[in-house]
């Protein structure tokens, strides 16, 4: 229960990917988080890329602050296409990282990053098919399962799920 006392939001949206999702969210239950999940719109049942699950927004981006949480996930999948066009969830990544809190991307996930502006000069890595446009984002592409780049945790793909994992509860208990 390393996360004790911790509030963790995570993004979803439509299309996400399931594994990206809801593996992290129950790791970070598991270790003692509060966790939170946060749409565009509270209370809407986002279906997953694969169709078979739903998750809902506890709460809408516009009315949660950096100051309210400890970290902010964002899973892959195709939800953060259309994440990355809410102008809260872009202004919540920011200050979220202008705070140095955690903030952690995986598979597709990057896109948000590189639409908030905070890619310039970090080490990124995610699915082969952003790579490009984290590179355009100003980012350094890594071809590594997970890491730390100060307060952002990077994960390639579903298959990276593990690492991606730890890193983000190394992250958080430090």
């Amino acid at each position: 229960m390393q996360l004790r006392g911790k509030t963790v939001g995570i993004l979803v949206g439509p299309g996400y990917e399931d594994l990206e999702f809801w593996v992290p969210y129950m790791r970070m239950i598991e270790e003692g988080a509060n966790v939170q999940v946060i749409a565009s719109k509270k209370g809407v049942a986002y279906p997953s890329k694969s169709g078979g699950l739903t998750a809902e927004g506890d709460v809408a981006a516009g009315e949660v602050t950096a100051g309210q949480l400890d970290a902010l996930l964002v899973p892959g999948g195709w939800a953060p296409d259309k994440l990355r066009r809410d102008p809260n969830i872009l202004q919540l990544v920011r200050e979220m990282n202008a705070q140095g809190k955690i903030l952690g991307f995986i598979c597709h996930a990057g896109w948000v990053a590189a639409s908030a502006g905070i890619c310039k000069g970090k080490r990124a890595t995610g699915s082969a098919g952003i790579k490009d446009d984290m590179e355009n984002a100003g980012a350094t592409w890594a071809d590594e399962p997970a890491f730390r780049d100060g307060n952002l945790v990077w994960g390639r793909v579903v298959a990276d799920i593990p690492d991606f994992c730890r890193e983000l509860v190394k992250a958080l208990s430090q």
